[in-house]
């Protein structure tokens, strides 16, 4: 019997529950990730995003080589190529770890509809979140909507499933199903290519997320509550973008966190809101696009300012630590998470430019960009999502300047103080009309 696993957002051997499923068996394995931009719904990477997975795939490809076999590679419509690669191999068994996007959900259920149909077994794991969405409802059985009860709920029921360990070899299938070769989709950046801050600022791959959790537990855990929040210490985890694509997983981190640690708590809730993000996403399958809160579809935006916009982009807002931790993220694929809500805020309410804007630029240049987060810390922000009291928090930028980098290292590291520039806009004045126009709601 040979078995297809399918490799999406999980690019990992380690803790990965559908290889482990199959490496079980010791019957030959098909490792298969296939690119798909051209499913209905499915939004395409943003260039930050496309630049990890080269390198992210190109770990992968070397770390189930030292296995064993080979990681082939196929683009299109994922039913169509899943379809096309069990018939060239004759696979009896497609299996894969669960996806939680409306798009993504419909694709799967599509394969398992066909696989019945044509007498190949599929079946499907928790690989990615800790806690299934649909296992987490208050008494009455409806979606929490705040935060601090769901992540009760998640964590006085049973614990999450230890991690499976790596497989020590796997069978591959013969013959091999031809593979595209990686360079020929085009995902590194060349003309021109911007990329050379990411390469200096992350090592991609399994391998490295390892070493960036045993780095982060041993110097930076001890102090992350009270550091968290400071841009210029190197305090958080990093392991971002390797949960995004699934280098490491969330059942990893927690259980070495939890042995690893004196008093693990805070840290642990980012992991809570992380699963928080990906149940949002879940229950709004449109969260990109569409307020959570329905109220907000009547929002009185104004006429986009496209130069507001673009100095909000490119890091020329005369505001210190917004401009640098845009010009932050434009080098390293990402920013610092105060600065983000920081510079957030600054666009959605002293600019009162729509935040899908400011969602879609940052799913452009993150590297940790995924579909589940992205859209929901903006909607947090922008106060359309599941805050609780959303619409009156409005992050003054000089006070976040004064109480978390007040001496400017952050800033003048980002090269945020430019000399000659202005506010482009009144920060009391504009704060004032966005707190009129939440009102009319």
């Amino acid at each position: 019997m040979t078995t297809v696993v399918l490799f999406r957002d999980d690019l990992r051997v380690t803790d990965h529950p559908a290889l482990h499923e199959a490496v079980s068996h010791g019957e030959p394995v098909v490792c298969l990730y296939v690119l798909d931009e051209e499913s209905p719904g499915i939004r395409p990477l943003g260039g930050a995003a496309k630049w990890w997975l080269h390198h992210s795939l190109t770990s992968l490809a070397a770390d189930l080589a030292a296995l064993g076999t080979p990681l082939t590679l196929r683009r299109g419509a994922a039913g169509e190529v899943v379809r096309d690669v069990v018939r060239e191999t004759g696979a009896d068994r497609v299996l894969w770890n669960r996806r939680y996007g409306g798009p993504e959900r419909a694709v799967d259920a599509g394969l398992k509809d066909w696989a019945g149909e044509n007498g190949v077994e599929a079946h499907s794991y928790a690989g990615n979140l800790m806690f299934e969405p649909w296992a987490i409802t208050t008494q009455a059985g409806d979606p929490y909507r705040v935060f601090t009860p769901f992540w009760r709920a998640c964590t006085s029921g049973p614990p999450p499933r230890e991690p499976y360990p790596a497989p020590s070899s796997v069978v591959p299938a013969e013959p091999t199903p031809a593979s595209d070769a990686l360079k020929d989709w085009g995902l590194l950046p060349t003309a021109p290519d911007w990329s050379a801050g990411l390469a200096r600022t992350w090592t991609v791959g399994e391998r490295a997320a390892h070493d960036r959790l045993d780095d982060f537990l041993d110097e930076r855990l001890p102090t992350y509550t009270q550091d968290r929040d400071v841009p210029a210490k190197p305090a958080t985890s990093g392991l971002s973008p390797h949960l995004r694509w699934g280098e490491i997983s969330p059942h990893t981190v927690w259980y070495r966190a939890l042995s690893g640690a004196e008093n693990p708590g805070k840290f642990l809730t980012e992991l809570g809101w992380r699963e928080y993000a990906w149940y949002n996403l879940y229950i709004h399958p449109d969260m990109a696009t569409r307020p959570i809160n329905p109220k907000f579809e009547r929002f009185p935006w104004p006429p986009l300012d496209d130069d507001a916009l673009a100095a909000w982009q490119r890091g020329r807002t005369g505001i210190p630590l917004v401009d640098a931790g845009m010009h932050e993220l434009w080098e390293t694929g990402t920013m610092q998470n105060r600065v983000r809500m920081v510079t957030a805020s600054l666009l959605a309410k002293n600019l009162l430019i729509d935040w899908r804007l400011g969602e879609q630029w940052f799913w452009d240049t993150l590297v940790d960009a995924d579909p589940a987060s992205n859209p929901h810390n903006w909607q947090w922000v922008a106060g359309s999502g599941t805050d609780a009291a959303p619409y009156f928090r409005i992050f003054n930028p000089e006070t976040q300047q004064k109480k978390f980098d007040p001496d400017f290292v952050y800033v003048d590291r980002w090269n945020g103080r430019q000399e000659g520039v202005e506010s482009i806009v009144d920060l009391k004045a504009s704060r004032a009309h966005a707190l009129e126009l939440f009102k009319t709601l």
